[in-house]
């Protein structure tokens, strides 16, 4: 399959979609079934093959998800009104698609974290966006993303690509101050040699929480492609910077993503959850040694992951990396950071 193509001179790198039959055959007994776990990072769209919420808890099958947080992927935009407002229609519409689901089942708060978008470049004048969300989110809100993921070369996934060093810009910053104001937290989404941008950013609003999506987004295309030791050598020490801002939490999955370089979806036979751990481990083992597992959570990043593998086989692999943790460390990775994060109450 071939993963790109080129348009007016920028490369497109084009998400990999298994096959249904490649999914279906992506299944493993769940390991450490009664492990309490909040899904800290989904979607839902008509992309990358469509997933709604009766895929995500038919998903679930073995594993004991008890919360998902829902992350913004421009759907369901509104289609009219003040341009500023429209982003406010997802939020909506994540909270019609779950009601039923929630009032039907009693396993798993879906979607009991909403992460939305609002243009941080209004400045002062977000404060009516974010009100508007906050109002929307019928008390599940809790914070903004708006993705910085810029390469000169390429471009990747649905959002539209944003400015080249949006997380420095002046208007931008002016409107990330507001998010305290509201209680919101941010969401950043960047690739691995824009690090440095999130690191200026935590350390100039020390007040705003700041998640990092996707460990950063370490590159496996362009001229990081076949050449790990060379990502490696730039994120390490950008990580090393980063986790000395208490304000920032770490998201450890997203590696299913095409910018990252891997295959699998390619090969004949779907990897195990081994294959995926012994694949992962470099990137997210350094990670949880840096931020430490009260600053760490895992995510699925379905269903932009099932690049990778069906999603039990997705969370197997994440058990198997923590399987040498201590019992407080694993509950801090599967659950306990994200809902001390986006304040999702955990029953005892």
């Amino acid at each position: 399959m071939n993963d790109s193509t080129s348009t007016a001179g920028l490369m497109q790198i084009a998400h990999r979609q298994p096959t249904d039959t490649w999914l279906k055959a992506s299944r493993e007994e769940a390991l450490d079934p009664e492990r309490r776990i909040i899904d800290a990072h989904h979607h839902f769209s008509e992309h990358w093959g469509g997933y709604m919420p009766p895929d995500l808890l038919e998903d679930f099958r073995g594993h004991r998800v008890e919360a998902t947080v829902y992350v913004q992927c421009a759907w369901k935009y509104r289609s009219d009104g003040p341009e500023a407002l429209r982003p406010v229609g997802e939020t909506t519409a994540v909270i019609e698609v779950t009601e039923d689901i929630n009032r039907r089942q009693n396993r798993t708060q879906v979607a009991a974290a909403i992460v939305g978008y609002a243009d941080l470049r209004l400045g002062a004048a977000v404060d009516e966006v974010l009100g508007a969300q906050v109002e929307a989110g019928q008390g599940r809100f809790r914070g903004i993303r708006n993705s910085g993921a810029f390469h000169d070369s390429f471009k990747h996934g649905v959002l539209a690509r944003p400015m080249k060093g949006l997380y420095g810009d002046a208007a931008f910053r002016e409107g990330y101050a507001r998010l305290a104001r509201h209680g919101l937290s941010f969401d950043a989404w960047i690739y691995h040699p824009q690090l440095n941008e999130v690191i200026d950013l935590a350390r100039a609003h020390p007040e705003v929480p700041l998640i990092l999506d996707h460990i950063g987004g370490v590159l496996g295309v362009a001229e990081y492609r076949d050449r790990p030791d060379l990502a490696s050598r730039e994120w390490l020490p950008a990580m090393k910077e980063l986790a000395k801002c208490p304000n920032v939490v770490m998201k450890l999955g997203g590696l299913g993503t095409a910018v990252f370089g891997h295959d699998f979806a390619d090969r004949p036979q779907p990897p195990s959850s081994q294959q995926l751990a012994d694949a992962w481990r470099p990137w997210l083992e350094p990670a949880i040694e840096l931020f430490g597992a009260q600053r760490c959570m895992f995510e699925s990043n379905f269903p932009v992951d099932r690049s990778a593998a069906g999603y039990g086989v997705v969370w197997n692999a994440f058990k198997r990396l923590a399987a040498g943790a201590s019992e407080a460390d694993k509950h801090q990775l599967f659950a306990g950071t994200a809902s001390r994060v986006y304040r999702i109450p955990m029953a005892a």
